[in-house]
């Protein structure tokens, strides 16, 4: 068994996203004999020993039967009607399933816009956190009963990313119709499976097909949340809902995406990934180096160009001379301070203004 299926397997606190395809049938509804099914083997892992945070897709599908739509709506009023009342129907369907186990559920829906803002992600920590403590398994999705194209995750696969580092987790499972990663698209003809992905040479030449009639997701999205995770130091394991019971087993099933990065703090890995950017500044040569390789605060000297609107304590990011961004950090100045400070030498700039632009302890590459 390979370090990074050793890791899943005995993970004490584990995030396993499923897949709207995993919950329900082709017509739209939930079906409660494999959401059942689902349910024994997170309880078989529960009882355990290991807390478990589960992203469920599904309440938009959930939602179809009952008004009686034939296929997934396109226009975001009608998803959104859906997923009300999908959401109620998954959630209760959730609560009598783990029921069976004396266990207690409770749903935390979100947004991107509650990952972005640093003092909306500090309470949702502080919200699995205390989850956590009374032994509550959370039931995550996003909040597509309100959530508007500007401020989606895009996926549950992403969200299921996101949430693993947010709550500090061990390792992430992703569930869903497949049973693993591809070379090609295994419905178009021959195609191999990946079974152990331990950085980008083995992602070399891969081409990967997208989501299906139910879902928003596919091997796109699932790859890209793998990618992420992996990179901020948290082991992923994509494996098919069908081998639920293996994959939470010995992990022996599907594709494992080793860490390839170090596991950031909380604040590092908001920084880099959840929070939106209000702007950019562009660096010369000498900033780039001392900001990336060095890990030195940003100044004003370093700064050649100011773009976007923010305010002091937003996040912008920073790109070099060709426009490649090269990290991410919380500005200290407003954009309209900037213009007459950059390239100046903080010596001469007045005592009030000498300060970082970004500070190191604000920053991180990408």
């Amino acid at each position: 068994m390979s370090q990074t299926r050793q890791a899943v397997a005995q993970a004490r606190y584990l995030v396993a996203k499923i897949g709207s395809s995993s919950l329900t049938t082709a017509a739209g509804g939930l079906d409660r004999a494999r959401l059942d099914a689902l349910v024994d083997a997170f309880a078989t892992r529960v009882a355990a020993g290991t807390h478990l945070v589960l992203v469920s897709s599904g309440a938009i599908a959930a939602g179809l039967a009952p008004l009686g739509l034939r296929r997934r709506p396109r226009d975001l009023a009608t998803q959104q009607a859906a997923a009300s009342v999908g959401q109620l129907a998954l959630g209760h369907a959730y609560t009598e399933s783990w029921a069976r186990y004396g266990r207690t559920v409770g749903q935390v829906l979100l947004t991107s816009d509650d990952l972005v803002r640093r003092a909306h992600y500090r309470n949702a920590q502080r919200t699995f956190a205390r989850l956590r403590g009374l032994g509550v398994v959370p039931v995550v999705n996003e909040n597509d009963t309100v959530v508007t194209d500007e401020i989606r995750f895009g996926d549950n696969d992403r969200l299921a990313a996101l949430v693993a580092h947010l709550v500090g987790a061990d390792a992430l499972v992703l569930l869903s119709d497949v049973d693993g990663l591809y070379d090609s698209d295994p419905r178009l003809g021959p195609a191999c499976m990946i079974t152990d992905v331990t950085g980008p040479v083995d992602l070399r030449g891969v081409q990967v097909g997208t989501g299906g009639t139910l879902g928003t997701g596919g091997m796109v999205s699932k790859l890209d949340a793998a990618t992420l995770a992996s990179h901020a130091g948290v082991p992923v394991l994509l494996a098919a809902a069908a081998q639920v019971g293996l994959a939470l087993g010995q992990a022996d099933v599907g594709t494992a995406f080793a860490p390839t990065g170090p596991r950031l703090s909380a604040r590092r890995f908001w920084l880099r990934h959840a929070a939106g950017a209000a702007g950019r500044l562009r660096l010369d040569d000498g900033a780039v180096t001392a900001v990336v390789h060095r890990r030195r605060s940003l100044l004003a000297a370093g700064i050649t160009g100011v773009e976007g609107d923010f305010e002091a304590g937003d996040v912008v990011e920073l790109i070099d001379g060709q426009g490649v961004v090269v990290a991410r950090g919380m500005v200290g100045f407003d954009a309209v301070e900037l213009p007459e400070l950059i390239g100046r030498s903080t010596r001469d700039l007045p005592p009030e203004l000498r300060r970082e632009v970004v500070h190191a302890d604000d920053l991180v590459p990408v």
